[in-house]
């Protein structure tokens, strides 16, 4: 049956049409604009993981940015850090040149004097936009990644850098909680008297028997001239003193006893006796004064410091204070961020040392045995007294600190200052590690974000981005549809012109 009202070929050839027409635009749409998925409409699921994709994208951009900002800085600290190394290295050959008494140590000052300011202005210019690595304690954080969990919660993740403080200051001794447990003074006083061993010879000697004794290493002999034992001792302590040991002398007693004593500070001095006859006399080491080892014919004479023993099980925190206490004069130092008791004690040598008294000599040493660190103390002069104390929440010193004091036209100076200035320089050099470290870290970081950017890109590509290739087959093959569709609906809308030829 044929219809004027109704053309269903014609309908149908619409129908073909559009869609060859809606394919067609939405070909060239890819064409002109490169993207499958341009909208939420094309494909939502797909489009909206995209656009987080973008939003990560944007923000590994501007993560890349505080990295490179980041690596910038860290250059600064660590080229200022090695700087000061160097500067503090030559400052050495300075303290090393002021060791020997036939110098021009005036001069030598001077130009320690310089080498110290120098110091201070590289360490006062090493800032990158602001931010100084070399001054104070406060860690900074460089943010380094945008780190997505699987529910959708985004977080920040930074490389915390470590701040080296290469300042020069006293710090300031906090008020907090006592730390007096976590260091032990051996004594309450430190005094100049010398420690002692007696020896005591006894029984009867025959003529041309020989009594040997040990001191510091040098052995000397006497050989008895008959039975008066007073004369062993005075024969003994003669010869001992003869030796010009340094801190050590003898005294040959009325009793029959010897006397050895030594006022050395931070030795201990072996002794031994013995006999080269089989007579009928005895040498005995009968007393020590001193806890040294001690048996009938051996032992040693302890040193005279008196030290203060840092706990070994203790932490140290910023700002934790102590304070070395001898005679009247109290030496203070204030722990940094990460710093030990070997730290603690070597930055009380320090503040001992800067006071100059020429009396008072330091050591700081660790027991082999138990790891304790402890602080020595020796005096020259008269008795003091001796303690130590601490407390918490004080304010750093610098990492430099004493440098402002080596004065090396005194003996003392020059001696203390050559073993302050090691720690200084294992400072600085520590610095610039850290700093370098750092930097790697921060470098390689800063390649991955790059590689990680530069790959979630090719994966947005991959979920949005039109095949070219195919949009261009597909928009030739379309462009045939669209014709023969436009033939097919003109054809179908003169079919109702056939009917006319039924009426003629």
């Amino acid at each position: 049956m044929s219809s004027i009202l109704t053309n269903s070929s014609a309908m149908v050839a619409l129908q073909t049409l559009k869609n060859i027409n809606s394919n067609l635009a939405k070909t060239q749409s890819e064409i002109s604009t490169g993207k499958q998925i341009s909208s939420a409409k094309d494909n939502s699921a797909v489009w909206a993981i995209s656009k987080v994709m973008e939003a990560d994208v944007n923000g590994f951009t501007a993560i890349s940015d505080s990295l490179s900002l980041g690596e910038s800085t860290l250059a600064v600290a660590r080229q200022a850090s090695e700087t000061v190394t160097d500067l503090l290295t030559q400052m050495k050959g300075k303290i090393v040149a002021a060791q020997e008494e036939n110098v021009d140590r005036g001069k030598l000052q001077t130009d320690i004097t310089a080498l110290r300011d120098q110091i201070s202005s590289v360490v006062g210019a090493a800032q990158f936009n602001g931010l100084n690595m070399v001054s104070g304690t406060d860690d900074v954080n460089i943010l380094s990644s945008l780190d997505r969990s699987a529910d959708g919660t985004v977080t920040a993740a930074n490389i915390t850098v470590a701040r080296q403080d290469l300042g020069t200051a006293q710090g300031t001794f906090g008020s907090g909680s006592s730390l007096a447990a976590n260091g032990t003074a051996s004594a309450a006083a430190v005094a100049n008297t010398a420690n002692t061993a007696i020896v005591t010879v006894g029984n009867t000697w025959a003529a041309d028997d020989t009594a040997t004794l040990t001191v510091a290493g040098v052995e000397v002999s006497f050989t008895a001239a008959g039975a008066a034992v007073a004369d062993i001792g005075d024969g003994l302590a003669g010869m001992i003193n003869g030796l010009g040991l340094e801190g050590i002398t003898a005294t040959g007693n009325s009793d029959g006893t010897l006397t050895v004593s030594s006022t050395r500070g931070f030795e201990d001095v072996d002794i031994a006796v013995g006999e080269a006859t089989a007579g009928d006399g005895d040498v005995l080491i009968t007393t020590l004064n001193g806890t040294g080892s001690l048996t009938a014919t051996s032992g040693s004479i302890d040193e005279r410091a008196e030290n203060v023993a840092f706990s070994t099980s203790a932490s140290v925190n910023e700002g934790d204070s102590y304070k070395v206490t001898v005679g009247t004069s109290s030496y203070d130092y204030i722990a940094g961020k990460g710093e030990t008791m070997e730290d603690v004690a070597r930055g009380l040598k320090i503040a001992i040392d800067s006071a100059g008294d020429s009396d008072i000599t330091t050591r700081v040493v660790q027991d082999t045995d138990t790891g304790q660190w402890s602080l020595k103390v020796d005096n020259d002069g008269a008795s003091a007294a001796f303690a130590v104390s601490g407390n918490a929440d004080g304010v750093a010193s610098g990492g430099l600190f004493g440098l402002d004091s080596i004065d090396v036209t005194t003996d003392v100076g020059a001696t203390s200052g050559l073993d302050n200035i090691e720690t200084m320089i294992n400072v600085a050099i520590d610095a610039a590690a850290d700093f370098g470290s750092a930097a790697g870290r921060v470098e390689t970081q800063n390649s991955f974000i790059g590689k990680l950017t530069d790959s979630l890109k090719a994966g947005i590509g991959s979920l949005v981005d039109a095949d070219m290739e195919a949009a261009s087959a597909r928009l030739q093959a379309l462009q045939v549809q669209q014709q023969l569709g436009t033939q097919a609906l003109s054809i179908a809308n003169q079919a109702p012109q056939n009917i006319l030829a039924l009426f003629r």
